[in-house]
């Protein structure tokens, strides 16, 4: 680890500050009128004012109060520092949620020493939520301790996924639901990365997996999923990346990474029989 980086818990002190502030931002935003929305990867991966305001905000308070550190944003920001600290923010996690006046969309803020996530805040504005956790240190949503209960069996198995923007992968990933949907309880589509993570942190959802989100979709909700007893990992044993995240307590992680790999998740172009039937594990 860097020499003279702060503990975990100074970093979370100021993860919250930024949530908060950026989450305050955001909801006094919202009802102000007809937001300026752009289109960044399709039509539909769409940004809005509002993103690039708290980006902003977060990334103006970082540089008072913590001017050596680096920063990873979703909408652009980007630069190393040379305290061994770098955040990963999503100042908006839930876009087209948020420009559709629904409440599934959340601040997302990570804080990274020396390649390892060590404390995360996710908030929930619309809910009053604030989830949080430092590494080793468990996870908590207003201060309450999260862990995870007893696992549900895959086909008792409430899981939440999301779709991405390009008209390629949505179409594969729809393939893929026809394999996962009939061997599950139901699916789940909340639209934001960091939401679906700590839905499972609270025992909202029993799993949650998607190809293509990236850092700042999932460096703090990852962690607080991880803390709350709840293994996050990519496929075949890989790290969570944006070829694909599947996140699960330890029981029904392996059932569901069988059946996802078995419906062809690892690939892009199409399933192992996109006609047929699977062969379930």
């Amino acid at each position: 680890m860097t020499r003279g980086v702060p503990p975990a818990g100074e970093l979370l002190e100021v993860a919250l500050q930024l949530t908060r502030e950026a989450g305050t931002l955001l909801q006094a935003g919202r009802p102000a009128g007809p937001l300026r929305v752009t289109s960044k990867t399709t039509p539909t991966d769409v940004v809005t004012e509002m993103d690039h305001a708290a980006e902003a905000l977060i990334t103006e308070t970082l540089a008072r109060l913590r001017p050596d550190d680096g920063m990873l944003g979703e909408e652009g920001t980007d630069h190393p520092g040379t305290s061994g600290v770098r955040w990963i923010v999503d100042p908006l996690d839930g876009t087209v949620n948020y420009l559709y006046d629904l409440g599934n969309w959340a601040v997302s803020v990570a804080a990274e020493i020396d390649g390892q996530v060590v404390a995360g805040v996710v908030q929930i504005p619309s809910t009053g939520e604030i989830f949080a956790a430092t590494r080793g240190g468990g996870a908590t949503c207003n201060d309450r301790p999260l862990r995870l209960g007893p696992p549900a069996a895959l086909n008792r198995a409430l899981v939440a996924t999301g779709f991405g923007y390009d008209p390629r992968r949505r179409a594969h990933q729809a393939e893929l639901l026809r394999y996962v949907l009939p061997a599950v309880r139901d699916i789940r589509r909340n639209g934001a990365c960091a939401v679906d993570l700590c839905s499972l942190a609270a025992g909202r959802v029993d799993a949650y997996y998607e190809r293509g989100v990236n850092p700042w979709d999932f460096a703090a909700g990852a962690l607080i999923a991880s803390e709350a007893g709840a293994r996050v990992a990519g496929l075949r044993g890989n790290a969570p990346s944006p070829a694909f995240l599947l996140a699960a307590p330890p029981e029904l992680f392996a059932p569901l990474e069988a059946l996802l790999l078995a419906a062809g998740a690892e690939s892009e172009s199409g399933l192992a029989d996109p006609v047929g039937t699977p062969v379930l594990p």
